[in-house]
């Protein structure tokens, strides 16, 4: 027996003719250890942890509710209980060995999961999104039906209690403003990109995120680069120019809308960085995401109205643009799913790894989403520009793993 621990509870009265107490039972197979998983704490932003919540063992086999170890129900021997002696049996040693082998496969399987969902769902936005763009040419009605969508899941999130509604102060909407500004400019210009060139040529242009990143945060945050990082950049730059030089259905309109696109973005990163340091200690990433959303949609609305008009209508699409009505509503409607499913999901794995490993994971999710687009709309590609394509991932590979590395300080 592991572990086994008799106790008296009191009072304990003892008569002139003590009577001799019936012989403790103990069943092995009525103990049960339960356990609670701790899946992760945000390893890089300012957000409350997930779970703080340690291992417990609780013992059912033989045992009352007087005693402070358990507050369940009693499924002990009526014996033992009569005779006011309560054996409590546990197996510390063997739980103590297999729960940190049971807690890491779940853990791995929670992560596994919403890393495969994170790259489904990227798939099938930039599928989705690609096809609604080479039939309805507004990129900014596209824009404005996927900030839309978002609105309506956030407010079902926050009515149907999902999630924790924020309070949101003044100070915190003025600072969020310009995050939201850049991220609707970010996510146009993507569209803008999409509607001119192919999917693996944007996501091509896309991966020079990197470069753009360090550059403002050396400019605004003080931010330099060490040699290792400016090194990873070397095939990064170099690799989005020749697969743009032999890229089937280049323009200039595409490649530039691409390039805002990484420019917006990383100012997305250094404006969250420089001014949401003290006045977003409330906000965890998905509330955060999800106000940024819902400003972005107002945003949008009154600039697709005055700059496109009101282009999506069934009558319409079917007098100017000559496309199937139903199936564009469809296609617009699963885009703006898995667009606000993805960034989602990319903000909760965020809350369980380090920013390293998601940007190793957001280099992987690139390429699939490359590879995926070629196969799907047969992409003419030629030779050498799938090796620039190649050179560019592998440089973005390189500086998310490089990025961390510290210069060594100099010690007197």
């Amino acid at each position: 027996m592991q572990g086994a621990a008799i106790s008296f509870p009191a009072p304990l009265s003892l008569s002139a003719k003590p009577r001799k107490p019936a012989a403790a039972r103990f069943n092995p197979l009525s103990f049960c250890s339960s356990e609670r998983l701790r899946l992760g704490d945000g390893a890089s932003l300012s957000f409350p942890s997930a779970s703080s919540s340690g291992r417990f063992l609780s013992p059912i086999g033989c045992s009352l509710k007087q005693s402070g170890w358990i507050s369940g129900p009693n499924h002990g021997s009526s014996e033992a209980e009569s005779d006011g002696v309560v054996v409590r049996a546990t197996a510390e040693s063997a739980g103590a060995a297999e729960s940190p082998k049971s807690k890491g496969f779940a853990d791995t399987l929670v992560l596994g999961t919403l890393f495969g969902l994170w790259y489904l769902f990227n798939i099938y936005f930039n599928i989705y999104n690609k096809q609604v763009l080479k039939a309805f040419h507004y990129p900014l009605t596209v824009t404005l039906v996927q900030f839309a969508v978002g609105t309506v899941l956030v407010t079902l999130m926050w009515t149907l209690n999902l999630y924790k509604r924020p309070k949101i102060s003044g100070a915190q909407l003025v600072a969020i403003l310009p995050l939201a500004v850049v991220h609707t400019l970010g996510n146009l210009f993507t569209n803008m990109s999409l509607g001119k060139v192919s999917v693996s040529f944007t996501h091509t242009i896309k991966a020079m995120e990197p470069f753009f990143s360090v550059v403002l945060s050396a400019m605004f945050l003080g931010e330099f680069p060490t040699i290792w990082v400016v090194s990873s950049l070397l095939p990064v730059v170099g690799g989005v120019g020749l697969a743009s030089m032999t890229e089937a259905s280049f323009n200039w309109a595409g490649f530039w809308s691409a390039m805002a696109s990484n420019l917006t973005n990383q100012s997305r990163n250094v404006l969250s960085k420089k001014f949401m340091v003290k006045k977003e200690e409330s906000l965890d990433n998905i509330t955060l995401f999800s106000i940024i959303t819902i400003m972005s949609f107002i945003l949008t609305a009154p600039a697709a109205l005055f700059m496109e008009g009101v282009k999506f209508t069934p009558s319409y699409l079917q007098a100017g643009q000559g496309v199937n009505v139903k199936q564009i509503y469809t296609l617009s409607l699963l885009a703006a799913l898995c667009f606000h499913a993805y960034q989602q999901v990319s903000y909760m794995i965020l809350q369980r790894v380090s920013p390293v490993t998601h940007s190793v994971g957001n280099c992987v999710k690139r390429v699939v989403v490359i590879v995926t687009s070629v196969l799907f709309f047969r992409t003419p590609v030629s030779p050498i520009n799938s090796l620039g394509t190649g050179i560019a991932l592998a440089g973005v590979f390189l500086y998310s793993r490089v990025k961390g590395i510290k210069p060594k300080s100099k010690t007197a």
